[in-house]
């Protein structure tokens, strides 16, 4: 496939990614109308996902560390795994999502303001770090290494700070759970 090929399937993947979870966060589409048949391994991917993001956080940040000592097949496998649990995370985001359970969070004051501030910042990097990642990873496996190195610029600091960002709001809104 060309690059153009790729780039455009890397788009057409990160819009219907950005679509699937706009559905459900305006609860169009719910896995189960009645409540009560939600299956109980359900309420336990919150802290899968917070697991999931924190892991990641700690495997692009030694990542970087093995890229600066030109490492790179440690720092390819690393990413990989990287990715791979943050698919796996996508995967269970959408699935506890879908289930049409709703958190509200319950702080108040300049905790709230902080809290909200994080989740929006979250939310909007989280939208575009998703194309970034892939355009990296066509790159970086195809040894287009300075165009790699050039677009990883943007796109570690925003994949860094969405899976950092992901497990202070889990942190934040884990005490108002309601299941």
């Amino acid at each position: 496939m060309s690059d153009r090929g790729i780039f455009r399937a890397i788009i057409a993947i990160s819009v219907f990614v950005f679509a699937v979870v706009l559905v459900l966060q305006s609860k169009i589409f719910t896995l189960f109308p009645d409540k009560t048949s939600i299956p109980a391994w359900v309420f336990c991917l919150p802290r899968l996902n917070a697991g999931l993001n924190a892991t990641c956080s700690i495997l692009l940040v030694i990542s970087l560390y093995f890229v600066k000592r030109k490492q790179v097949e440690v720092h390819k496998r690393l990413n990989i795994i990287a990715f791979v649990l943050s698919s796996l995370f996508l995967v269970s985001y959408i699935i506890f999502h879908a289930t049409g359970i709703k958190t509200v969070y319950g702080g108040q004051g300049l905790m709230r303001s902080i809290y909200y501030f994080i989740l929006i910042t979250h939310i909007i990097l989280a939208a575009v770090v998703l194309p970034l990642v892939l355009i990296s990873f066509q790159r970086g496996l195809q040894m287009q290494v300075e165009r790699h190195k050039k677009l990883v610029r943007i796109a570690f600091p925003v994949w860094l700070y969405v899976t950092i960002t992901g497990v202070v709001v889990y942190w934040m809104i884990s005490p108002y759970y309601t299941f």
